[in-house]
């Protein structure tokens, strides 16, 4: 017989709603056998201690009486105290408040990546009947289209600077804000004359290049080691599917409304995402007075960058040859990535034989496969970094794959003639470039967390620098080459880029 049933026979009969009944259910069932024990030993104080709460007064109401009276069977049936139901209430409405607040600046950083590219690429589809309303010739047109990069190479290293000393909660936000009002300004400066449209572009390339360096300061102080590379691949998988957005709805607005819409549409957005970044990021775990005292603890025990930077030790940082290694294999890793992504259009018109609106669909593929491939591959260095493997080893195998698979599958584009395998080798080449996102772009954040910032700026400016250089000699090599030539350069690159990598990287922390 059970330690209730026998308290139970020791009772005298009652009603449900007794001042006896209410005083046994004030015991959770794990509390009987040592309640009725310490009592048997005095028998008869247990009628007595059950007499002297009749002063109890009785419930108001037959409703309180029922209420009482539920309680206490949930209570006697499943084993718990009898809890409040506003407790209760309170905690089934507040889940939201338990979910991991570091994974909320992640997915912010990540919806800000997603319209950088959207606000980006939507030019490279606005152009066509922009051009044809003002009369611009090719000239202008490869004008316009690289007035971006001029303010984007301006802020790459300003942009780590000002993230590292200020905040990289104040240096996104202004970012996001910034090209999201150049966005809507497009139009607008169009109709007033080609010096202004080029100077609307730079300024949004201005606000573009500090986010890059912003996200990566603010990564570094909320995302512990073991999942840094999950969060940097999904991150950075917002700017792939930012240009697959970009690229989807830019035809049907340009269709419907006309080319204004698509700037005055993508660049609304970022006032809005600007609003939810102010009421819900924090530069750094410390900051934030809503986060659990748990999750806090976790961050600052694995990794997290604490101090802000007051002084730059410009000399350390370009001292170290993992810093170089970043610089030049970013370099490498760009021009490769740059080439692809901007002349693939023209390789499957010119090559392939595919019209314009089959390259445009067909140009989506990569993108779609850069995103699944980077958090794949994500997943699978944090997993390394978990069972014990070394983060420089893990570092250096993920930038490994992101070197040798693009240079691989370029090399067989020579001898391919379907074009269906054509498009499958460019779609595999840029898959296993992702992987660089657990490799290359991971590593700013190993050695230097407190200059990740400045590290990314650094290594990014060369970056942009292979993007306009190779692009521009993607164009001299045609005019005097092949294609086979194009992607001849591409794989030397990778290749020199896997050598310097594996040589001088590491995953260590080298500067304090």
């Amino acid at each position: 017989m059970s330690s209730i049933a026998l308290l139970v026979s020791f009772s005298p009969p009652s009603s449900s709603s007794s001042p006896q009944f209410r005083t046994r259910t004030t015991h959770s069932p794990s509390q009987f056998p040592f309640h009725f024990l310490s009592r048997r030993k005095q028998a008869g104080k247990v009628w007595a201690d059950v007499k002297s709460e009749k002063h109890v007064p009785e419930p108001s109401s037959k409703y309180q009486d029922l209420t009482l009276h539920k309680k206490a069977a949930r209570a006697l049936d499943i084993g718990e105290d009898v809890e409040d139901e506003e407790t209760s209430t309170s905690i089934s409405s507040s889940w939201w408040e338990v979910f991991p607040k570091r994974w909320v600046i992640v997915i912010l950083c990540f919806s800000a990546f997603l319209l950088c590219n959207m606000d980006r690429v939507n030019m490279s589809i606005a152009i066509l009947p922009m051009s044809a309303e003002y009369n611009w010739n090719p000239t202008t047109v490869g004008l316009v289209q690289s007035s971006f990069f001029w303010g984007y190479l301006l802020t790459q290293i300003a942009g780590g600077i000002w993230a590292d000393t200020v905040g990289g909660k104040q240096v996104l936000g202004f970012g996001v804000i910034w090209w999201s009002v150049a966005t809507i300004l497009t139009p607008v400066a169009a109709k007033l004359g080609l010096p202004f449209l080029l100077v609307a572009r730079a300024f949004m390339g201005v606000g573009e290049g500090v986010a890059m360096p912003a996200m990566n300061n603010i990564l570094s102080k909320w995302v512990p080691v073991a999942e840094r590379s999950r969060s940097l691949a999904l991150v950075y998988s917002g700017m792939y599917l930012g240009s697959v957005t970009g690229l989807a709805f830019s035809p049907f607005l340009i269709h419907q409304y006309g080319w204004p819409s698509v700037f005055y549409s993508f660049g609304s957005l970022g006032t809005v995402w600007f609003c939810i970044w102010l009421n819900k990021a924090h530069s750094s775990p410390l900051d934030d007075p809503e986060m659990l005292p748990e999750e806090k603890k976790l961050i600052a025990t694995n990794g997290m960058s604490k101090e802000p930077v007051k002084e730059i030790p410009w000399r350390l940082i370009l001292s170290k040859p993992p810093v170089w290694a970043l610089i030049v294999c970013h370099f490498c890793h760009n021009w490769g990535t740059f080439i692809l992504l901007t002349w693939m259009p023209t390789y499957y018109n010119q090559v392939l034989k595919f019209n314009l609106t089959e390259s445009g669909l067909f140009c989506v593929l990569p993108w779609l496969t850069m995103a699944i491939s980077a958090n794949f591959g994500g997943w699978i260095a944090d997993t390394l970094v978990t069972r014990g493997v070394s983060v420089t080893t893990v570092r250096k195998i993920m930038q490994t794959v992101g070197f040798l698979g693009p240079a691989f599958f370029l090399t067989q584009l020579s001898h391919i003639h379907s074009p269906v395998m054509a498009v499958l080798c460019m779609t595999c080449s840029q898959g296993t470039d992702a992987f660089s996102q657990s490799g290359l772009y991971s590593n700013h954040q190993d050695i230097a967390p407190r200059y990740s910032g400045i590290l990314l700026g650094l290594s990014n400016t060369a970056g942009v620098l292979a993007g306009v250089l190779g692009t521009a000699a993607t164009g001299y090599i045609l005019q005097h080459g092949s294609w086979d030539d194009v992607f001849k350069v591409s794989v030397g690159l990778y290749l020199v880029g896997t050598v310097v990598w594996n040589l001088f990287s590491t995953g260590e922390k080298i500067i304090d």
